[in-house]
């Protein structure tokens, strides 16, 4: 018999992010909901006719979404809290995205759910809200229309869904606390669960596959008993659907022997990430004799080709345990490009180092072929030849001056004098800013017209001294804006950049660049990381022409804004032939050089932004710092450890789970930190206070990700909460996050009720 193939899942965004375009055309008015449906449905089919073609034979359904897929599941759930219920829209899709964005129309005024990274990508998810005495119940048809349109098209395909342990373990309650594993919410969801099995054995399913990646994780006492007590009541009613657990972003060792002993039909082993662990897992505890292993072979999470060798040792390994092997994608292909096709800027010779997903189904389809083959059909075989010709050799020469800086670091290097307390009091004296100080995270608004003058430089329609002239003019009227509604700190808005890291590394050596490589980073928000290629380091300076120019406009302090090295590489492809702590380390070099050129050309304040440190954390804590943090802090204080003591440092960092991190934050020793809380409902700032935390802090106090605007009461508020939990002459006022992707309209009112609200509070304060 044949190896079996299987996807996880595929992008659903669309080869030219069609999917998105059509969404925000609804959202403004510009389409109806009935063309949104149409395109998704168009997608859909094309997507698994893309599978079907290359040969697939397990392929999902139901891994497709408007927005997130944990939104989904808690819709499946009728985990809906009140307050979107009580909008009462005709759409359930209205709901869904009020659920995800927030709403502020006529028919009320509510915020959107938390939202989270998911594990260890730049995706993100959006956190279930449980109420108290949430009715939980099948409340969609989703999964089995999906499945049954699939059917339509002659494909028969294998429905995922995020499986019950993963989904309870990131929802939170209606306070933003863990959920409590009462028996009566187990039991309901289980019974939900089951009754999809049910549903689909009826529909005819073959297989369906219930995502757990939460089980990578560390376990916590009674969480072994959770997953247990849910499956065991939803594999009782699988009937004639297989069931398959799959997990990814790590290893399950310390559960296998559990899950090999509860009857699925398939288990699915990232065999990028955990690979050692789950194959020493596999090899003690066996095979059960109906279960077949899904080796996940293929990278779900970069872009670089397999090597094939290496997989194909990976299935023999399995296969000296138990002949039931099928080969699998390691994740889902959500987190990479649709397809190279069309990438005509990057040259033949390097663009063949690359697979995107429809690649990788190639690829896939390729190793299950070789898998079955002789070891004489083996050495015949074009497809292995060529898979190996691009793993002999050199890809890439070295760059010797950037090994020799990196090799001439020492611990005085990644140390900065004095200590942060002393420097506090020195750039307090030396900036002169009020008491809860206001800034922005840096970015403005890119307007059409700002993206338009873009394109046309790069098309050759303008000259490079009329777009900077236009880009002159948008600084001097966000500076202008700024300054009449109050901010204390500006920023030059960054109008000049198209990515706050892809703009960075076109400005770096050691880089490459794609056309079309979009990925999902939430809802319609897609991000186009640059490859990195080579060695790094600065090819120039990048920010401060603009930065010098933007001071030179206005007599407040004006903040230089860059992106940190480990965030530049967290938002890149990272390449696989040398280290992460490797490629940091060039890039924390080429980044201090900009940071000492800031100073040099008068920028007291400058802010390198780490809003993906948490983002790689491993996750199990036992590898958290010998795996990451001993190397991801020190880069970042590399970066910053020349400047002078009344030089600012701040940074600023996105959705993720700060609080188990906090002393290592502070560790990174930068005078002030922005980050996100207006979605976490601010539990981090119990973390704060408990971990006296050094460092001056700005937990944002409006949500950017929503189009709502807040009004000054209801910031006023957030700042009294803040107060409770932090000493007042360390607190910042600001949002959350850049403010790129919003418009005008929402932007100046609701910055114009930030500054409001916290001259409100300065006042009752003096008093």
């Amino acid at each position: 018999m044949s190896t079996l193939t299987s996807v996880s899942g595929f992008p659903r965004i669309g080869q030219n992010r069609e999917l998105k375009k059509i969404i925000e055309g609804y959202w403004k008015g510009a389409n109806d909901l009935a063309a949104v449906k149409a395109t998704a449905a168009e997608l859909r089919a094309k997507h698994w006719k893309l599978q079907q073609a290359a040969g697939i034979d397990l392929i999902p359904s139901n891994d497709f979404s408007y927005y997130d897929q944990m939104l989904d599941t808690a819709i499946l759930l009728n985990v809906i809290p009140k307050r979107y219920e009580r909008l009462a829209f005709e759409n359930p899709e209205d709901t869904l995205f009020a659920m995800a964005r927030g709403y502020q129309g006529d028919k009320g005024d509510v915020t959107a759910l938390p939202m989270k990274k998911w594990f260890t990508t730049n995706y993100h998810y959006l956190v279930p809200e449980v109420e108290p005495g949430e009715e939980i119940k099948l409340n969609s048809t989703k999964p089995f229309d999906e499945f049954n349109e699939a059917k339509a098209l002659g494909i028969l395909t294998k429905p995922v869904l995020i499986g019950p342990y993963t989904f309870l373990k990131l929802a939170r309650t209606d306070q933003a606390t863990e959920l409590e594993y009462d028996k009566g919410l187990v039991n309901a969801v289980a019974a939900v669960y089951a009754e999809v099995l049910t549903k689909f054995n009826e529909l005819g399913a073959q297989w369906l596959q219930l995502d757990e990646p939460y089980l990578v994780l560390d376990k916590e006492p009674g969480d072994v008993e959770l997953f247990k007590t849910l499956y065991t009541k939803i594999l009782a009613a699988k009937a004639g659907v297989k069931v398959l657990l799959n997990t990814y972003f790590g290893h399950i060792a310390d559960v296998y022997e559990t899950v090999n002993l509860l009857g699925f039909d398939g288990i699915g082993l990232d065999l990028n990430e955990g690979r050692e662990e789950n194959l020493e897992a596999v090899a003690k505890y066996g095979v059960a004799s109906g279960t077949t292993i899904f080796a996940g072979v293929i990278n779900g999470r970069n872009i670089w080709r397999n090597n094939y060798a290496i997989s194909l040792g990976l299935v023999d390994a399995l296969k000296q345990v138990t002949p039931n092997v099928a080969v699998s994608t390691a994740s889902s292909l959500l987190h990479v490009p649709f397809s190279t096709e069309g990438e005509t800027g990057i040259p033949a010779d390097d663009l063949k180092h690359f697979a995107f997903a429809v690649e990788k189904l190639g690829e896939l389809k390729e190793v299950a072929v070789l898998a079955d083959a002789t070891e004489d059909e083996k050495k015949a075989s074009a497809a292995l030849a060529a898979n190996q010709a691009l793993f002999d050799g050199t890809r890439v020469a070295a760059d010797q001056a950037v090994a020799d800086r990196v090799n001439g670091l020492t611990a005085d290097d990644y140390v900065r004098q004095p200590a942060r307390e002393e420097r506090q009091k020195l750039q307090r004296e030396a900036l002169g800013l009020p008491l809860l100080p206001t800034t922005t995270i840096g970015s403005f608004p890119q307007t059409k017209e700002v993206r338009a003058e873009r394109a046309k430089l790069r098309k050759g329609e303008i000259t490079k001294e009329a777009y900077d002239e236009f880009i002159k003019a948008q600084i001097d009227a966000c500076i202008k804006h700024q300054e009449e509604i109050g901010l204390d700190v500006l920023v030059h808005g960054e109008f000049e950049r198209n990515d706050m890291v892809e703009y960075f590394g076109q400005n770096l050596n050691g880089f490459l660049f794609t056309k079309n490589a979009w990925v999902q980073s939430y809802g319609t928000r897609c991000v186009k990381p640059p490859i990195v290629w080579g060695d790094v380091s600065r090819a120039k300076p990048i920010t401060v022409e603009w930065s010098a120019y933007a001071q030179s406009r206005t007599d407040h302090v004006m903040k230089g804004m860059l992106t940190g090295p480990v965030t530049i590489l967290n938002w890149s492809w990272p390449r696989e032939d040398i280290t992460h702590e490797e490629q940091t380390k060039q890039l924390a070099l080429a980044i201090r050089d900009e940071v000492l050129d800031l100073e040099a050309a008068g920028i007291k304040v400058i802010q390198i932004d780490e809003a993906a440190l948490r983002e790689k954390l491993p996750l199990r804590k036992s590898d958290w710092h010998v795996k990451y943090l001993d190397w991801a802090v020190p880069a970042f204080r590399l970066v910053h450890s020349a400047v002078k003591p009344t030089t600012q440092i701040h940074t600023h960092m996105c959705y993720s789970e700060f609080n188990d991190i906090i002393r290592d934050i502070d560790a990174m020793d930068a005078d002030v930190i922005s980050f996100e809380a207006s979605r976490g409902d601010l539990v981090v700032l119990d973390a704060i206070h408990d971990a006296h935390f050094e460092t001056e802090a700005g937990p944002g106090v409006y949500d950017i990700h929503s189009p709502r605007i807040p009004s000054e009461q209801e910031i006023e508020d957030r700042i009294y909460e803040i107060l409770k939990k932090m000493d007042v002459e360390k607190v910042w006022i600001n949002p959350d996050c850049g403010l790129k992707t919003r418009g005008n309209a929402e932007t100046w009112p609701s910055l114009e009720h930030l500054v409001a609200a916290a001259k409100a509070v300065r006042a009752k304060l003096a008093k």
